[in-house]
């Protein structure tokens, strides 16, 4: 009988490729057998796992040289598979070897040059992209669709009966019909946004991300809902309501995923971590599960949230309301005099908030001493003081032990009442953010630390260190702005380099350079690390009203509490699941961060829009060969300037020091540098900033 397992053993035993009519003849014994062959051997060359060679005989491919990953899309039309084996470096793929794959397309990828790390796409297992956006075009007599992402470097062919009444010129909703060639079906057309909330409107359709829950997990969050009014909610769990605990959380917040409470012993500090038991609500495979499942994470723009889970959940069953009881999963941890961890248990409980705490007040409270926020809060200052003092012995802790410290700017939009733009500021961090960071991090390490211990299945959030070929950028830009003298430097130096470069012109460039120079987190069932935290071991358990994986661990977490065991074909069957669940979640992680990206640019293109000929001072936060990236002074908005626009000399780009020089009046352009510019154009379309000296 012919089966993958016999053509596998046949290649094993012959070593050397074959003809189809040698292994039918070889293998099968009637025309139905060499039909499953010929059947069996598309698959295997569609999964790597055989090849074909030039003269068409067959072989068994390179097992070390088969890649599983998502594509990660260049606009120039190459790009890179992210693998998901950890520790592996990225694939090079050309323009001419990526199949037709779209970004965040999930593929296998033959590697045809190990040291160059380059390959080709040889089968797309999962399409990112069945809907796309775009602006329809009429070229030669047919309409394609020019698609806004600048990721699909392709124009997808809309046949004329497909249409639906577009026109030339329209935005449109594309349903991918087919990909080699791309073809599509126009489903919707879009207006053009006429105010900065019907923009956001727009990116809301150009990521298709949900805009409403199925009436299943409606009805299920309804009924989960009224059967909480008669529930016993103490059974089997540790009582904690008399404990003093707060929520610390930014003034709009409207989910409370977490509560903290402090309290001194004789050999140091106990903190407590109490988040809500999402798990308690959503089970396994439930509809709320599934959808929350597909979501991933919740989507957060300046106006709105998507939320992952019903408001009914997100906002008041699971939300750590103050002053209401609560369901909670709590981790608590000993630390002794000098911020070290010792001890650590694991339990559900019933809490209590005592208050909903802001970042400003608790800031205000610890830092400034304000007399009447601490006379309003007298029975909680004490507690809040000695969080302020194990903070401060975590955080010392984990950049001893070279955790990178990243403060990078973040634009804050403010949106009045009426949905107009009022202001893009850069977002306040203070002192409170960084407390609740600490004690988030501490919880998370505890947690992943248990999994590890006790080899058990679990998700980990994983940073892998970066590739050192990156390093050349941020090598000439120290040499240049803080007057480096060594000549090697690797991810090591980091926490030294952040630390050199604090105060002064170049460090938010700096901080840039290496975040940008780092693998992007993402998250595992096989436990790599976390470069960024320097954490041998890190997961995400604090978050699951928005995050997905963090509902993952609570539940494997219960299960392992409560003793449930499983079976060896169970535990394989979980591996698998969780696999699939890390990957799928880390992409909705990605595509929430470019929606998010995308609000920014766009809402800052709309801020300047009638700001055009006005004159600003900013600073040089980058530079290409083709452009500087300015960055304003009095708005948190960026913009560009063309070297192409600057008329009084021919500028190149020097890689050494990232600047451009003018090749004759020797003129220089340094990040860093302090610079005025006027606003030339606002393209709304595009969402950029194009400035001029």
């Amino acid at each position: 009988m012919v089966s993958k397992e016999a053509l596998n053993q046949h290649f094993k035993s012959i070593r050397v490729p074959q003809s189809f009519q040698d292994l039918s003849k070889t293998l099968c014994k009637s025309n139905k057998e060499t039909k499953t062959l010929k059947k069996l051997l598309r698959v295997l060359v569609s999964e790597g796992k055989i090849e074909i060679t030039r003269n068409r005989l067959y072989s068994l491919s390179d097992g070390d040289n088969i890649v599983y990953g998502y594509f990660e899309a260049n606009k120039g039309g190459y790009g890179f598979v992210i693998t998901e084996t950890p520790g592996e470096s990225d694939i090079f793929i050309p323009q001419r070897k990526t199949m037709g794959t779209m970004n965040n397309d999930r593929v296998v990828a033959k590697v045809e040059n190990q040291k160059r790390r380059e390959g080709r796409i040889i089968k797309i297992v999962e399409r990112a992209h069945a809907k796309v956006v775009g602006k329809l075009v009429l070229l030669d007599n047919s309409y394609y669709l020019l698609p806004k992402h600048k990721s699909i470097p392709f124009k997808i062919l809309v046949p004329r009966n497909d249409l639906n009444r577009a026109v030339e010129g329209d935005t449109a909703i594309v349903e991918m019909k087919g990909y080699n060639p791309p073809t599509g079906k126009v489903l919707k057309t879009i207006a053009a946004p006429e105010d900065p909330r019907s923009e956001i409107e727009a990116i809301v359709e150009e990521y298709h991300l949900p805009r409403r829950f199925p009436k299943a997990v409606v009805a299920d969050a309804t009924e989960l809902q009224s059967r909480m009014k008669t529930e016993g909610q103490i059974e089997g769990r540790v009582d904690l309501r008399a404990l003093p605990t707060v929520t610390i959380d930014s003034e709009t917040a409207k989910d409370f995923d977490d509560a903290v409470s402090v309290i001194k012993t004789n050999d140091g500090y106990k903190l407590y971590v109490h988040i809500a038991d999402v798990s308690h609500f959503v089970t396994w495979d439930s509809a709320i599960d599934l959808e929350a499942r597909q979501r991933g994470t919740s989507f957060y723009f300046p106006d709105r949230v998507i939320p992952m889970l019903p408001k009914t959940l997100s906002e008041d069953l699971c939300s750590l309301k103050p002053k209401k009881e609560r369901m909670a999963f709590t981790v608590e941890m000993d630390f002794d005099e000098t911020g070290q961890r010792v001890g650590q248990t694991f339990y559900t409980s019933l809490i209590k908030s005592n208050e909903r705490m802001t970042y400003t007040k608790v800031k205000q409270i610890i830092i400034d001493k304000d007399p009447k926020l601490r006379e309003r809060f007298r029975s909680l200052v004490g507690m809040f003081d000695l969080m302020g003092h194990l903070c401060l012995l975590l955080r010392q802790k984990r950049l001893e032990r070279g955790s990178l410290d990243f403060d990078l700017p973040e634009p804050e939009i403010l949106i009045d009442i009426d949905g107009n733009l009022d202001n893009i500021i850069r977002a306040e961090r203070n002192f409170a953010h960084q407390l609740i960071e600490e004690f988030m991090i501490s919880a998370n390490e505890a947690v992943a630390e248990y999994f590890e211990a006790g080899k058990l299945p679990s998700l980990y959030r994983t940073h892998e260190e970066p590739d050192e070929r990156k390093m050349e950028e941020i090598v000439s830009m120290c040499r240049h702005a803080l007057s480096l003298k060594r000549h090697h430097v690797t991810s090591r130096d980091f926490p030294k380099i952040i630390t050199r470069a604090h105060g002064t012109p170049y460090e938010d460039v700096i901080n840039y350079l290496i975040l940008r120079s780092l693998k992007q987190a993402k998250y595992s069932t096989s436990n790599v690390g976390h470069f960024g935290l320097a954490s041998k071991c890190y997961t995400h358990f604090t978050s699951p009203i928005r995050r997905y994986p963090d509902l993952i661990v609570h539940r494997l977490l219960k299960e392992s509490l409560n003793g449930t065991g499983r079976k060896e074909k169970e535990e394989k069957l979980l591996v698998k699941k969780l696999g699939d669940i890390a990957f799928h979640s880390s992409l909705r992680e990605r595509v929430a961060d470019e929606a998010e990206r995308e609000t920014i640019n766009a809402l800052r293109a709309w801020f300047m829009k009638d700001r055009v000929g006005e004159t600003f001072t900013g600073k040089i936060i980058g530079i290409k060969a083709n452009s500087l990236k300015v960055r304003l002074n009095d708005f948190f908005v960026d913009g560009y300037v063309y070297v192409t626009s600057i008329s009084d000399d021919n500028y190149v780009y020097d890689e050494g020091s990232i600047s451009l020089k003018g090749l004759h009046t020797g003129r220089q352009f340094f990040v860093g540098d302090p610079i005025t510019v006027r606003v030339d154009k606002v393209d709304r379309e595009e969402r950029e900033i194009i400035l001029g000296l």
